[in-house]
């Protein structure tokens, strides 16, 4: 957007971001706290080779405030990024940028070539994203970051990898684990629950299997993934329930399935009699007919022997299909079980890049979710489907390349979690949570489900697992801590610049006469992202004591997903390596969603473009309007973006708070006042007095929630004291400016203005930087504080006296008072009409504890009362009326009032500064008012400025109606 196009407020942040620049104000607000205590953050990385969007910003703006409190605190809380750099997000762009898919196009391509284009694009958008960050107030070292990609790095992940094998954690396995085929590799469990989706349709079908004995009889089983029938190796009961055999009217044929799930033979109508029931262990070593002949010769006679044949399993649901479960031991966890217990064959139909390659010819060579339809038509043409329907389920997704998943067994390195659990729970009870319910909920829940993590990836672009093994002996091999090592095993000569592959994996050695080469492996990305902590300081080869001091972040902040991602994998690593937690508190933010609530979407482009956000609302606003939000910052939950309330917001807050401040700086430029230095007040004046407990209170208020980590509790009564400070003080304080005898009140009212503004400058500065550096810069002369607010220290919490707290409850039941009173006014019915508030009445009447005569004042010129009566000063309950009775008196003073402002008006439509003086001339037929002219003419000139009457037109006129009559003013700048 042209500089023509952007808001004043938008130009008025970009002139301060020039000015932290200049000044270095970022590195002077951490150098002057050098030598204080340490506070410590850990900040996630993001992938740089996508760009930043609308989402980061919530958790961005969290970052930067607790760590611009924390500095003001007094703690030192130097601070900078990090990017990830490996992993399935940069392979998958580069894959789509050179348009190959799947390990044989990859290796076709070439590994260097293919690594080379990884490595060129992990930066692509780190301008961009340090652009944002930056317009965002977001302060950090950019210069001095860390990357996942870099040889230190990667040297310290090799030396945790190998401390957990020095604890006996490490360990490979064969198992059946979440796999991506397009991506060609497997996933952990954490992965696994990012990519769930709620109501995918597949495939749900009844499939029969008669048994050898007698092809009449047939087991009924049910399955939602018809790919895997081809694989069928047993049929599983539970031993303990009852199997009912019944026979179909129909056809004549005699099914078995659970007695309990008889309701699924409705589905085709069916009229059926029952024979009998057995117990399913009656069931156990039947054989029945294979869908599928086993592949000729690559299985043993004891495996083929043990196919095709009933047995029990814990895993059997009789709360849905059948009650008889289809098992194929390569495709699911509890399937692979029961094939290594029972001796099974594992029938490979689908290969590892998820196409049929074993199965009904019309079906071969088609991605594993495309076969189901020719398999089910296949066997619908043999006889053998009972059922075939359509059923919404939830179902996985490559949390990357959104491909369906599937459960794939394969050899895999482990970390033994399992083992470690008891550890995990202990050292989590150290961590703070905000919300707090995530600690016992969530994340404790998923800590006590924990399973041991498949840390290895079959890909490309990622930190090479440091593992090499026996070429003659698989169960031999040595984890390499570190490049000294692997260079005492292979030789100084060796190439070590680059770790990646292909480079890594041209590096063998021989030890005792035995040959050692590198696993193709490369590590899950998220075990790098979880190390970050220490490897960011090249841990232990460098810095040692100093990452040791930081062991445990005071702080970090991520979504909701983390918890069971980035926040559970440094927890593993740092609790396995030190028996610590990886962090002491955590602020899990929301969910920001749409205005309709629904997800942000480039597609459906439902959420407004940053850059048009920083041009018209400013940084500030958008900050303060998601820091504000307890939804996003406090609760975890979804909040929906509304960006109306992001304009309200600057108009009513921020806009709010800058009209107060070009208020007093109005009024102190006339009068040329100007602070001695910054302290509190001495004034006698008690709305001075109420608003400096007023800022008491917002202090401590702020402060404690602040410490608490609590965002939106700290913001709040900030804004609310904002809006008293305007509302209430500078609207009621107004004469006290105005008046132009120089007098101690005046000085009192101008020191506390000034005082309370400084002060709120501070308590905004974490959530909204902007806008209270320029205030603070503006008011700072002479007070002998720092240049900047961020330099400053943040107020201290003063514990208020027995007064301030009577004052505080009394000027609050004050302003009760004075609701009611003007709710009275604006009452109307078929006895009583509205009284506007210009026009005096002569009493207002409340029941119940008396109040200072100063705010019975108030209350008075709140209301427009002559008088303000306490009665029954016993009463508990307050009960306030108004006389609503107009005199002749009232209605001329009311008359003069409507003058007055009419006037004011005049003046600034004529262009008038506050400070000017005037001429003034009124002239109207109405007797009343002229009448109201004549009585109160002294005061009509004071409150106008108006210093003598004008002979003539004067240099601007205009006719107003005042009460159904004609008014002209006419007046002229003296």
């Amino acid at each position: 957007m042209s500089e023509a196009k952007k808001s004043a407020t938008a130009l008025a942040e970009e002139q301060m971001l020039a000015i932290w620049t200049k000044e270095k104000t970022f590195e002077k607000s951490v150098q002057r706290r050098e030598g204080a205590e340490r506070f410590n953050f850990n900040d996630g990385p993001p992938f740089a080779n996508g760009l930043p969007h609308f989402g980061h910003s919530l958790v961005t703006g969290i970052k930067d405030s607790i760590l611009r409190y924390k500095t003001m605190r007094g703690y030192y809380a130097p601070r900078r990024n990090g990017w990830d750099c490996h992993g399935l997000p940069v392979e998958y762009a580069i894959e789509k940028e050179f348009g190959v898919s799947g390990k044989k196009q990859i290796l076709d391509l070439g590994l260097e070539k293919f690594n080379a284009a990884c490595r060129d694009s992990i930066f692509t958008y780190k301008a961009d994203w340090e652009a944002f960050l930056t317009r965002y107030g977001r302060w950090s070292d950019y210069e001095h970051y860390y990357a996942t990609v870099d040889r230190d790095y990667t040297e310290s992940v090799w030396w945790i990898l190998s401390q957990i094998h020095k604890k006996d954690l490490l360990y490979r396995g064969f198992k059946s684990l979440p796999y991506c085929p397009r991506c060609a590799t497997p996933l952990s469990n954490f992965e696994l629950n990012e990519g769930y989706r709620d109501n995918v349709p597949d495939p749900s079908v009844f499939v029969y299997f008669p048994l050898t004995s007698d092809p009449a009889t047939k087991l009924l089983a049910w399955t939602t993934t018809p790919w895997t029938l081809p694989a069928n190796a047993a049929l599983a009961v539970d031993k303990d329930a009852n199997y009912a055999y019944v026979k179909l009217t129909q056809d004549g044929s005699t099914l078995i399935l659970a007695k309990k799930r008889l309701e699924v033979l409705d589905l085709r109508n069916n009229e059926y009699k029952l024979l009998k029931t057995v117990k399913g262990k009656e069931l156990i070593g039947l054989r029945y007919e294979s869908l599928y002949e086993l592949p000729a010769g690559k299985f043993s006679a004891a495996q083929a022997k043990n196919a095709h044949r009933v047995v029990h399993d814990d895993s059997v649901s009789l709360e849905d299909g059948t009650g008889i479960l289809h098992s194929a031991p390569r495709y699911g966890e509890a399937d692979l079980a029961m094939g290594q217990k029972y001796g099974l064959p594992l029938i490979e139909s689908v290969d590892s890049s998820g196409h049929l390659i074993y199965g009904p010819k019309e079906a071969l060579g088609k991605f594993f979710k495309s076969a189901d339809n020719p398999i089910i038509a296949d066997l619908t043409h043999k006889g053998k489907i009972f059922a075939a329907e359509t059923a919404e389920h939830t179902y996985p997704f490559c949390w990357r390349c959104d491909t369906p998943l599937m459960y794939f067994a394969t050899t895999t390195w482990f970390i033994g979690v399992t083992k470690v659990k008891s550890d995990l729970l202990k050292t989590a009870q150290e961590i703070n949570w905000v919300p707090a319910n995530i600690k016992d909920g969530r994340w404790g829940k998923w800590l006590e489900g924990a399973r041991d993590w498949a840390i290895s990836r079959n890909r490309y672009w990622g930190a090479p697992m440091p593992i090499w093994v026996n070429q003659e002996d698989e169960n031999d091999y040595i984890v390499v801590e570190s490049i000294a090592q692997l260079k005492e095993l292979a030789g100084d000569d060796i190439k070590v610049d680059d770790l990646h592959r292909p480079f890594i994996d041209k590096i063998s050695f021989k030890k005792d006469g035995k040959t050692y080469r590198r696993v193709e492996e490369v590590l899950d990305c998220w075990f790098e992202s979880g190390s970050m902590p220490i490897a960011q300081w090249h841990y232990p080869f460098e810095n040692k004591e100093k990452a040791e001091q930081l062991l445990s972040a005071d702080f970090i902040t991520e979504g909701l997903d983390q918890t069971r991602l980035w926040f559970y994998v440094q927890h593993v690593i740092s609790t396995i390596l030190f028996n610590k937690p990886a962090f002491k508190n955590v602020v899990v933010t929301g969910i920001i969603n749409a205005a309709d609530g629904q997800k942000l979407s480039k597609r459906l482009k439902n959420y407004p473009p940053t850059d048009d956000v920083f041009d018209k609302e400013g940084a500030d606003a958008w900050r303060l309007y998601l820091l504000s939000s307890a939804q996003a910052t406090q609760t975890a939950d979804y909040m929906r973006f509304r960006r109306e309330a992001v304009t309200d917001l600057q108009r009513n807050v921020l806009g709010t708070l800058l009209n107060s401040y070009r208020f007093f700086k109005t009024y102190a430029e006339l009068d040329k006042w100007a602070p001695k230095k910054l302290e509190v007040p001495e004034s006698n004046n008690i709305l001075d007095q109420w608003i400096l407990a007023r800022l008491d209170e917002t202090i401590a208020a702020a402060t404690k929630s602040a410490d608490a980590f609590k965002i939106a509790h700290a913001i709040e009564p900030v804004i609310n004291l904002i809006d008293d400070l305007s509302n209430w003080y500078i609207r009621r304080s107004r004469r006290r400016f105005w008046k132009s005898e120089s007098d101690k009140d005046k000085a009192q009212a101008y020191a506390t203005l000034h005082y309370c503004l400084m002060r709120i400058s501070q308590l905004l500065a974490p959530w909204a930087p902007f806008a209270s550096d320029q205030i603070w810069r503006a008011l700072v002369l002479g007070t002998g504080q720092p240049e900047s607010v961020h330099l400053s220290d943040w107020p201290s919490v003063n514990k208020p006296d027995k007064a301030s707290l009577k004052l505080l409850e009394d000027m609050t039941k004050a302003r009760k008072v004075v609701e009611h009173g003007l709710g009275l006014r604006m009452f109307s019915s078929d006895i009583q009409k509205q009284v506007k508030v210009r026009q005096p009445l002569s009493n207002l009447t409340y029941t119940g504890a008396k109040l200072n005569p100063d705010l019975e004042v108030i209350v008075a010129d709140e209301v427009n009362v002559k008088e303000v009566i306490n009665i029954h000063p016993e009463d508990e309950v307050m009960k306030v009326s108004v006389d609503k009775t107009i005199t002749p008196e009232l209605k001329q003073e009311g008359i003069m009032r409507e003058l007055v402002r009419s006037i004011q008006n005049a003046r600034k439509n004529a262009g008038l500064n506050v400070e000017d003086r005037i001429k003034l001339r009124i002239d109207s037929q109405s007797s009343d008012i002229s009448k109201a002219l004549a009585d109160f003419k002294d005061l009509i000139f004071t409150e106008t400025l108006a210093t003598a009457e004008h002979a003539g037109e004067g240099d601007y006129s205009e006719t107003v109606k005042i009460e159904g009559d004609e008014a002209k003013i006419s007046l002229s700048k003296v």
